[in-house]
């Protein structure tokens, strides 16, 4: 079978006050494809990680799981320019991660360590990059930053946009109405993307909203419906938003509709609301990393072995990551059987250039375990800056202290 010109896509978009919308007849390459996938899945093992250091009390304080939302992330970063800015609430582990920061670099801000990408201060809802603006606990309050992040971009005249990210929840904050208003009123080039994963914390969108279009919230802000399972169906919707935001048209909302498999947090079962067989449902029917595979093979862009190849890299990449932020050894025996040795060894056809290629990182690794550490007391109370300006602001550079030397992942 030939690689089909174009895939349809599985849910048609609902559109909003909107003449037309996003096609659902979508194209993909074979290495667009690939990385999609890929990127997902390294979501998808950062967050099993995420999870499991937290059960090992590594990981202390919040800790909310990305776990069956990776399309909406990947799908938008596939459609955005390199100056396009993001902002999110606090599931933004998998953000912080497409938008630039290496896998210790999330990990390790996880776990309060030097080697984090806010050197350990942040914490799981507090990652920023270049044009990543975080990561953000208070719910709701990240998307009055993004509008102000799409203000910058009109006023300094760049065509860039702003994507401000919400969930159901905080659809409900009065907040959002507010900017909804000063961005229609300005026109300002800003994508709102509510992440309707089907419940805000313990409650259920039936219980919490008195209309659950989110889409349609906006009143006179167009907007469109969009399955946040699929992918291709995210990067399609937002490419029509960047079109819309860039040549003027003002601000747009995308509703994603996702859903997530953990609870609200690590502290949330998320059974008490829900049922176990509500959550096994959506994982055969709906999931998006399976329901891409499917897709993938099935228009020969890849193989299946292709896609286990991807799978067992980055199942190595992200073990040996959260490995380097464990206070004792890697048992190398562990490492190997949770790598799937007999699976790899057909892989590579017994080539041992990938156990070997194990080991090197595993001793690194172990190195850095021992060799990394938190912050000292003394910065605790310092600022972190990727280009300083607030010394100029405030005319006082004794009120900071700033590393510019400072790289994500680095330590001393």
């Amino acid at each position: 079978m030939a690689v089909p010109d174009f895939i349809d896509l599985s849910m048609p978009f609902k559109l909003h006050k909107l003449e037309s919308g996003p096609s659902t007849q979508v194209s993909v390459n074979r290495d667009d494809a690939l990385h999609y996938y890929k990127q997902m899945y390294t979501i998808r093992r950062m967050e099993t990680a995420a999870g499991n250091m937290y059960k090992e009390k590594i990981v202390r304080g919040f800790c909310h799981l990305y776990s069956g939302q990776e399309a909406c992330a990947v799908g938008i970063k596939a459609a955005l320019r390199p100056y396009d800015d993001v902002i999110t609430a606090y599931r933004a582990h998998g953000w912080a991660h497409l938008m630039g920061v290496s896998h210790l670099g999330v990990l390790a801000e996880l776990t309060g360590r030097q080697s984090g990408c806010a050197r350990g201060k942040g914490g799981s809802m507090h990652m920023y990059t270049s044009h990543f603006y975080g990561g953000n606990g208070i719910v709701g309050a990240q998307v009055p930053l993004g509008v102000g992040l799409a203000f910058a971009s009109k006023y300094m005249g760049t065509d860039g946009v702003s994507v401000a990210l919400y969930g159901d929840g905080a659809a409900n904050q009065g907040q959002i109405f507010e900017v909804y208003n000063i961005a229609k009123l300005l026109d300002l080039p800003c994508i709102f993307v509510c992440e309707n994963n089907g419940y805000g914390m313990g409650t259920s969108v039936d219980r919490a909203a008195a209309s659950t279009t989110y889409y349609t919230r906006g009143d006179y802000i167009p907007g469109i419906w969009v399955d946040g399972m699929d992918v291709l169906a995210m990067r399609e919707a937002t490419r029509y938003a960047v079109n819309h935001c860039s040549t003027g048209k003002g601000p747009i909302i995308l509703e994603a509709f996702t859903y997530r498999y953990s609870g609200h947090s690590m502290s949330d079962p998320g059974t008490s609301y829900r049922t176990r067989e509500e959550v096994q449902e959506v994982r055969q029917t709906r999931d998006p990393i399976t329901s891409f595979k499917d897709k993938i093979i099935s228009t020969e862009l890849a193989t299946a072995e292709e896609l286990k190849e991807v799978a067992l890299r980055v199942s190595c990449s992200s073990l040996m990551s959260s490995n380097r932020m464990k206070p004792r050894p890697v048992d190398w025996a562990v490492m190997i059987d949770s790598l799937q040795e007999a699976a790899i060894t057909s892989l590579y056809n017994g080539s041992n250039t990938l156990e070997a290629d194990i080991r090197k990182e595993v001793d690194e690794a172990t190195k850095k375990a021992k060799a990394d550490k938190e912050i000292g007391l003394d910065e605790l109370t310092t600022d972190i800056y990727a280009d300083p300006i607030e010394a100029d602001i405030r005319v006082r550079d004794d009120l900071l202290v700033h590393d510019p030397e400072f790289v994500e992942g680095q330590t001393d």
